[in-house]
């Protein structure tokens, strides 16, 4: 029977990966991940979870060795932040391009220069392009739900990827709240014991991974690893169902509040949504038509089914946690792209993109308000087209708010 408990991000995380019955942990230290990793060591020495504990060198060893461990069929996990995800960046590409069930939370932390040990997605946004699944919670109860969902998510035939959970970094992963936690035998009728549905490696029958690849036949390759991700939608979609049936939550790849009228809709990812909902919240009883949509699901990207709900809008702001250097917040861009054939009819909304919360700092009510305004204005002002973003939270703006 499900048990209501105070805990923060990161044990929530981990309580996640004990429930799924991973069998294989690689871990290596960084914060603000670590306790993640400690409280798994933790489970498995109180005899809480049958799983072998690999202490590595470092990150890019921890990913090879989760590889490793996904290769002899089993289900394996590690965690990881910051600089430690950079590390790890040529080996990503190895379990995605491998086919890799993999579930790695990574708790997001700002990539130096400068140094910084708080918040953004800088070093998640870094890996969009390297083939895992990317999915973005806003609380403790998402980060202990969604390890559970993704090996669920990943370890379908239709898929077979890896998965990224995404935490925030101190906000979420250092903050306790209430979490519904499901009994153990909840979790293994949701998820079963996991079968490979691959080749594994075998002493007795050896073969070759990752090898070299010709260009007559990589595109191929390649060109399967994208029609994964795209059926990733759709398995999302009914994963979502029968976690709902399961335990009574359901997720999408998106969770729009106040959207059906909206004239202007902000477009938030994490744990800044819950501030943007709640100003939204504020707004609607002052008569103001403004709503919010949470994006779930960032990799593969849900254009289609966005564009459908922000198309109607007459202005959208794209909040990015990072800092998009040389072009748009990487979230505006997406956003942008998805509502490309609208946004060149007559009908189509204005699109702002701001970029805030870098390195830690608190996206505030204030500054919500504040991008609401500005987006208003954009709207009123007919202002068709955004090639850059707005930092909206640098000091000496902050101060005027």
């Amino acid at each position: 029977m499900a048990k209501r408990k105070a805990m923060d991000g990161n044990a929530a995380a981990a309580e996640g990966a004990r429930l799924a019955r991973v069998q294989v942990v690689a871990a290596y230290p960084i914060t603000p991940q670590t306790p993640i990793v400690e409280k798994l060591a933790s489970f498995i020495d109180e005899q809480k979870l049958a799983a072998r504990y690999i202490n590595v060198e470092s990150e890019h060893s921890a990913l090879c060795a989760t590889i490793g461990a996904s290769l002899a069929g089993t289900r394996a996990f590690t965690a990881t932040a910051s600089a430690g995800l950079a590390l790890m960046h040529e080996i990503t590409g190895v379990a995605a391009g491998c086919r890799l069930p993999i579930v790695m939370p990574i708790v997001n932390r700002a990539l130096p220069s400068p140094w910084s040990l708080w918040c953004d997605h800088s070093d998640s946004m870094g890996e969009r392009d390297q083939g895992w699944l990317q999915i973005y919670t806003e609380n403790a109860q998402e980060a202990l739900d969604f390890i559970i969902f993704s090996y669920r998510l990943a370890e379908d035939e239709r898929v077979l990827l890896p998965v990224n959970v995404c935490l925030d970094g101190f906000f979420l992963s250092h903050t306790s709240e209430a979490v519904i936690v499901p009994s153990q035998e909840e979790v293994d009728n949701f998820l079963p014991p996991y079968e490979p549905k691959n080749l594994v490696l075998d002493p007795l029958d050896p073969m070759a991974v990752n090898v070299l690849t010709s260009p007559a036949i990589f595109t191929e390759i390649k060109h399967q690893h994208k029609v994964a991700m795209d059926n990733s939608l759709q398995v999302f979609k009914e994963v979502s169902q029968q976690f709902q049936e399961n335990f009574g939550r359901q997720y999408g790849l998106f969770e729009t509040y106040a959207c059906n009228d909206a004239e202007i809709i902000i477009v938030s990812m994490g744990t800044m949504s819950g501030t943007v909902r709640h100003l939204v919240k504020k707004m609607r009883k002052e008569g103001q038509k403004v709503g919010a949509l949470k994006l779930t699901m960032f990799r593969p990207f849900p254009g289609r089914e966005l564009a459908e709900i922000l198309g109607k809008a007459q202005g959208v702001a794209v909040i990015d946690r990072s800092a998009g250097l040389g072009s748009l917040g990487p979230l505006a861009n997406e956003v942008r792209s998805s509502l490309y054939d609208t946004a060149n009819s007559n009908q189509g909304p204005v699109v702002c993109n701001y970029v805030a919360g870098l390195g830690g700092r608190d996206v505030t009510e204030d500054t919500i308000a504040l991008i609401i305004k500005e987006t208003v204005q954009a709207v009123e002002g007919n202002l068709k087209k955004s090639y850059e973003s707005r930092w909206i939270d640098l000091l000496e703006e902050a101060e005027s708010i």
